[in-house]
C-alpha cells in the first residue's frame, strides 16, 4: 500500500525478542527510538509495516528459533519491512542477508544506525511525508507491547571469554553506562509508571569498572538514593561478585530477594575446562552466604548438560550440588557448539543422545526442588507486581511476579493492573501458584 504525501501517515513496527534481558533492555531502547522517529509500537496480532527480531546466538536452537520467527513474520506481514538484529547477525550476517524473508540486517554494533536506515527505506517505499503531523508521543506503558517490569541496561559486554561462549563476540568488550545515565532512566520509568526495573548486563558484577570511583553497589545506592522506583532487581551476579557491603543492600525492602547466579557445572575438572572464575566450594559458599544474610530469598542458575568432556562422575557432581543447594529452579541448558568459541576445539565431545538423557535428569531435580521452594513459602504473605489478565468462563483471572520472582494468579474482579499488592501464596496445582490478596489500594 502507498500512501500520499499529503495524507497524515504514522507506520507501525513490531519488535520480537529473544533470548536475554539484556536484549530486552535493547529493545525497549529501540521501541523509544522508534516512538521518537514516528512511529506507532504495534502488538504482533496487527498488520504493521516494520517486524524487528531482536534476536539471540547462545545456542544453535535459538538461531533456529530465529529462522522460523523470521519466516513467518514474512508470511504474516508479506509487505512489512523484516529486519534481523541483534546477536545472531552480530556473529553471522551472511547467514541471514541470504534469507528471502529477510529485508535488512543490523548486528549489535550497528543497532545505533536502525531507526534511521528502516525510516529511509520505509519512506522510499512508501512516500510518506516526513513532516506529518501525527504526534509521535505514545503510552509505552499501556501499549500491547510493553509491560509493567522494565529491563534498564547498565554494562555491555565480557571480557570473560569462557570456553562456551559466544558472547563476547557478539557483545564485544565490558563497558559500563554512566551512572547518571542509568538514574536519570530508571526516573523517567518511575515518572511513566513502572513499578520494577530489572538492571541487565553481560558482567553485572564488574558494572564500574571502566568509571572512576563506581562500582555496582555504588550504583544500586545512587538509584536507591536518588529515585524513587519501587522495585529493583539485579538479573544476574557471579559468585565472586557477592561481597558484605553489596548484599547488606538488600536489607532495603525495594532490593529485590532473588539472586541468579549462573553454576554451569558442579565438577571443578569442568569449571576449569569451561574458563570460569570459581569452584564448586566458592559456588556454594557464596550461595549459603546470600541465604544467610537475605531474608526470603529464593536463587535460580544455569547448568549446561554435556559439556565437552563431562564424565558421569563430573555428571554427579553437578546432580550433587544442584541437590545440595536446591535452587528455586534451574534453567538448564544441553551443551551446544558455538562456531568462534574456544569448546568446539575440544576433544571427547558428549553425544546428543546423552546430553539429552542429563539436560533431562537435571530438569526433574530442578522442578524437584522448585516444588519444595514453593511448599515452603506457602502461607507467606509477598508483595506481587501484578501485570495482566484473562477472562475465562465469566472469571477474571491475574497474573504477577512476588518480589522473590514466583509467577503466582489470583482471582479478581478488581483491576489490579500495575499495583504491588501483599498476597498470600496458599496452594501449588500443576503449575499454577495461587494467591489471595492481603491487602487491596486502588
Amino acid at each position: 500500500m502507498v500512501t500520499s504525501k499529503t495524507t497524515d501517515y504514522q507506520p507501525t513496527v513490531y519488535i520480537e525478542t529473544h533470548g536475554c534481558k539484556l536484549n530486552q533492555a535493547d529493545s525497549s531502547l529501540l521501541a523509544r527510538d522508534f516512538v521518537g522517529a514516528g512511529y506507532r509500537v504495534a502488538s504482533s496480532e496487527q498488520s504493521v509495516d516494520v517486524y524487528i527480531l531482536n534476536s539471540c546466538t547462545v545456542t544453535h536452537v535459538a538461531d533456529r528459533k530465529a529462522r522460523r520467527a523470521l519466516r513467518a513474520a514474512k508470511r504474516r506481514y508479506p509487505q512489512a519491512i523484516i529486519v534481523a538484529a541483534g546477536c545472531y547477525p552480530e556473529r553471522t550476517p551472511k547467514e541471514l542477508e541470504s534469507m528471502d524473508a529477510v529485508d535488512l540486517v543490523f548486528g549489535n554494533h550497528d543497532k545505533q544506525l536502525l531507526v534511521s536506515k528502516v525510516t529511509e527505506r520505509h519512506n522510499e517505499a512508501h512516500d510518506v511525508c516526513q513532516n506529518s503531523s501525527i504526534s509521535n508521543s505514545i503510552d509505552l506503558l499501556n501499549s500491547p507491547w510493553s509491560k509493567t517490569r522494565a529491563s534498564v541496561k547498565i554494562q555491555e559486554g565480557c571480557n570473560q571469554v569462557c570456553a562456551y561462549c559466544i558472547v563476547p563476540k557478539v557483545r564485544g568488550r565490558e563497558r559500563s553506562i554512566l551512572p547518571e545515565e542509568i538514574v536519570s532512566n530508571i526516573s523517567e520509568l518511575a515518572d511513566e509508571g513502572y513499578k520494577e526495573v530489572v538492571l541487565t548486563g553481560t558482567q553485572l558484577g564488574s558494572y564500574g569498572f571502566d568509571l572512576s570511583g563506581m562500582d555496582l553497589t555504588g550504583l544500586l545506592r545512587r538509584i536507591l538514593g536518588e529515585t524513587t522506583i519501587e522495585r529493583i532487581r539485579v538479573s544476574s551476579l557471579q559468585p565472586y561478585d557477592i561481597s558484605p557491603d553489596l548484599v547488606d543492600l538488600w536489607s532495603n525492602p525495594r532490593m529485590c530477594p532473588h539472586f541468579h547466579m549462573p553454576l554451569q557445572s558442579g565438577s571443578d575438572k569442568i569449571l576449569k575446562s569451561m574458563r570460569r572464575r570459581y569452584t564448586s566450594q566458592e559456588y556454594l559458599s557464596a550461595i549459603k552466604y546470600v541465604r544467610s544474610t537475605v531474608a526470603n530469598v529464593s536463587v535460580t542458575a544455569d547448568v549446561i548438560a554435556g559439556f565437552p568432556g563431562e564424565s558421569d562422575h563430573d555428571f554427579e557432581q553437578t546432580i550433587s550440588l544442584c541437590n545440595a543447594i536446591q535452587f528455586a529452579s534451574l534453567h538448564v541448558f544441553p551443551y551446544s557448539a558455538r562456531p568462534g568459541t574456544s569448546a568446539t576445539y575440544l576433544d571427547d565431545h558428549v553425544s546428543a543422545d546423552l546430553k539429552s538423557v542429563r539436560t533431562d535428569e537435571l530438569i526433574a531435580i530442578s522442578q524437584m526442588h522448585h516444588e519444595k521452594f514453593i511448599s515452603s513459602i506457602i502461607g507467606q504473605v509477598r508483595p506481587v507486581l501484578w501485570e495482566e489478565s484473562k477472562e475465562d468462563k465469566g472469571v477474571t483471572e491475574w497474573v504477577g511476579l512476588t518480589d522473590n520472582y514466583v509467577r503466582v494468579k489470583t482471582v479478581s474482579e478488581e483491576n489490579l493492573a500495575n499495583q504491588i499488592i501483599p498476597s498470600r501464596i496458599l496452594l501449588k496445582s500443576k503449575d499454577t501458584v495461587m494467591t489471595e490478596l492481603a491487602e487491596l489500594t486502588v
